[in-house]
């Protein structure tokens, strides 16, 4: 069964969302993609994909492919300059995949299906002894562009370095904005490289949302809140943005009415048979919480689609339920999967498979249910991971309600 709601591969593999762009009514967005594997491989490139309502998606053609220099085509941004759009993308060589290059393209027509590479505009400082250098995030600034990247050095340090620019041509290195050590664990520990550092003011707070690499081991999303000011940014807290196994590289971005977004690539979840591997999250909103973290919630866009339903409906469309848990309490998905709560913890327990877990800080639970996708939200904490498609919802304590996608049901 393939997710409805979250976006898939037509064949092959998918990985990180970037450059999601508003314009004129339409979403934007690029992913990671390799179209003959369910693995990774590094010469990836980016794939697009339009929608009307951050639901339903219409592929493109492949925007960028590897060659002319680049043997593979990582993630990056787009930035909507007044003579037109310019995407900065990660250009990486066989030699060391891990130590990127910053390079320009332009579209050459209006649906932005095709696009042309242009020049190498950045690349790793040779004052810093780095090991990682990628993922450039460019946003505007009052006197011109600012882009961020992630970088790693060979001392344990994660940072995020940037440039600035007053055409999108040519670039001036700018120093580091952020840096913290890998052995700084407490509250959380975000690694040895930030892939794909991104900074947003969420309700007036300034964020830095990063995805904590160490090791070529891929891990989760976290997040420093604090103060940004001239392209330096101080965190006066750290926190964990994701749970479970499932996300990572999230992408920011402003939806249709402004508000601060994101998008997850979501792993595990894929059809061998099928020939389809990783999707998409559907948009979260961004929010600062009542008790100072950084969260998410179930995007506006998608909750209006949902209607009077039960959680029967979860075998034939996908499902939104809505678990006000008692301590022990277990929310039963199908035969193969359960959500336990004790105390002031939730534990997603898949067959045999090791549990995964999330705070619980008391209010409702939101579950969607999308075929194999699964995400959990609550409190601003989220939850994703790959589900058995769920054949029928039972509870053993709490309140348990449902409601179901109006825009279609599964082939």
């Amino acid at each position: 069964m393939r997710p409805l709601i979250h976006l898939t591969a037509p064949s092959g593999w998918i990985n990180d969302p970037h450059a999601i762009t508003v314009r004129d009514g339409v979403h934007h967005l690029f992913h990671q993609y390799v179209p003959d594997s369910l693995v990774h491989d590094p010469a990836c490139r980016w794939g697009h994909a339009v929608s009307p309502d951050l639901m339903h998606w219409e592929h493109r053609p492949v925007a960028i492919e590897p060659g002319d220099g680049d043997d593979g085509i990582w993630t990056g941004s787009l930035a909507q300059a007044d003579d037109g759009p310019v995407i900065l993308y990660t250009s990486v060589r066989s030699a060391d995949y891990g130590m990127g290059r910053v390079r320009r393209a332009v579209p050459v027509d209006d649906r932005w299906d095709q696009w042309v590479k242009e020049e190498i505009v950045a690349q790793a400082p040779e004052d810093l002894d780095l090991i990682a250098y990628r993922d450039p995030f460019v946003m505007r600034e009052k006197d011109g562009w600012r882009f961020f990247i992630g970088a790693g050095s060979r001392d344990g340090h994660a940072m995020a370095l940037t440039y600035t620019s007053r055409n999108l041509h040519e670039w001036t290195y700018d120093g580091v904005t952020a840096e913290r050590a890998t052995t700084q664990t407490e509250p959380v520990w975000t690694g040895r490289l930030w892939e794909c550092p991104q900074f947003v003011d969420v309700d007036g707070i300034w964020a830095m949302i990063s995805s904590v690499w160490d090791d070529d081991v891929l891990h989760y999303a976290a997040y420093g809140l604090g103060r940004y000011d001239g392209g330096r940014f101080s965190a006066t807290s750290w926190g964990r943005l994701s749970h479970g196994n499932s996300y990572y590289a999230p992408s920011v971005f402003r939806d249709a009415e402004g508000r601060p977004s994101l998008m997850f690539w979501m792993r595990e979840v894929m059809d061998a048979e099928q020939g389809w591997a990783g999707c998409l999250s559907v948009p979260h909103r961004l929010v600062a919480t009542d008790d100072g973290r950084l969260g998410t919630i179930l995007h506006p866009q998608i909750r209006r689609r949902f209607g009077p339903g039960d959680p029967s409906d979860a075998a034939r469309r996908p499902v939104l339920l809505s678990w006000r848990p008692s301590n022990g309490s277990v929310l039963h998905l199908g035969e193969g999967a359960r959500l336990n709560r004790h105390g002031k913890v939730l534990t997603l327990r898949l067959g045999s498979g090791a549990p995964r877990s999330m705070p619980f800080r008391g209010g409702a639970v939101e579950v969607l249910l999308d075929g194999p996708a699964l995400e959990v939200f609550s409190a601003g904490d989220v939850l994703g991971s790959p589900i058995p498609p769920v054949d029928g919802v039972g509870v053993e304590g709490g309140r348990l309600t449902a409601s179901a996608y109006e825009g279609g049901e599964y082939e």
